[in-house]
């Protein structure tokens, strides 16, 4: 199985923990040169040098916010002038929990700047690079919402489902220039979302974390949560030679949690 991903570089978004960070390691494993991208300078510049690396490979950094688009847009077009990106990882934190039904426009304009638009202009920055190699890989991290809607979680729910079909959209537009384009869905993960959501429960039920965590625990299968690496490995695989015919897929990492196909 062809895994070698020598030669290429891959920028990886919200590199700084989780998921991100996780991806990034693995991808580096692969041999691939990373450029890791979150708004902590120092932080990123402490994890680049700590990356898997042999002799030839370079590790970088580009300290950017999401949500300033068009400042994120020219940052990667520069990155990508120097150096062609040809793996993107779009990662990034997922919207404070709450019920649809009380979120607040702003809520819903922040989240679609900082999934979908910085998507857009993350893409665009990187495209021109994958269609003179014609080689790319775009992995997007979204949520297993986009199957089934995860209660208390209103914002992130309808945002998920928009970048899963924008995903869908670019996967066809871009599937004959030898660019792939997929989604993983995580399921219940230990990172600092995860802390998040069993927080936010925890407050609005009045129940202790503990007990929050045993009801989630008890819908998965697997009966355990996930670690942040092997969401990491499963991203690497999509992004290397031997996943060139895997394309416009959703990849739910849930342990047999979600309930639909």
């Amino acid at each position: 199985m062809d895994l070698s991903l020598n030669g290429k570089h891959a920028l990886v978004c919200g590199a700084s923990e989780g998921i991100g960070r996780a991806a990034a390691h693995e991808l580096a494993l692969l041999g691939a040169d990373v450029t890791l991208l979150a708004r902590r300078a120092d932080v990123l510049e402490a994890l680049a040098q700590a990356l898997p690396r042999t002799q030839g490979q370079e590790h970088g950094w580009l300290s950017a916010d999401v949500l300033d688009t068009d400042r994120l847009r020219t940052q990667v077009q520069a990155l990508a002038a120097g150096k062609p990106v040809h793996i993107l990882v779009n990662n990034t934190g997922g919207p404070p929990g709450g019920p649809v039904s009380g979120a607040d426009s702003a809520a819903f304009e922040r989240a679609f700047r900082q999934h979908l638009l910085a998507n857009q202009a993350l893409v665009q920055a990187v495209l021109p690079g994958m269609q003179a190699a014609r080689w790319g890989r775009i992995v997007n991290v979204i949520s297993t919402s986009v199957k089934e809607p995860i209660a208390g979680l209103g914002v992130s729910n309808t945002i998920r489902g928009a970048v899963a079909s924008w995903s869908k959209t670019l996967a066809t537009e871009l599937g004959g220039h030898g660019i792939t384009v997929n989604n993983v869905l995580p399921g219940y993960t230990r990172t600092q979302r995860l802390d998040q959501i069993l927080h936010d429960r925890a407050q609005a039920t009045g129940q202790p974390e503990e007990t929050i965590a045993k009801g989630m625990l008890a819908t998965v299968p697997a009966g355990r949560f996930a670690e942040a690496a092997e969401l990491g490995a499963v991203i690497a695989f999509l992004c290397s030679p031997a996943a060139g015919y895997v394309n416009g897929i959703n990849v739910p990492v849930d342990g047999g949690r979600t309930k639909s196909l």
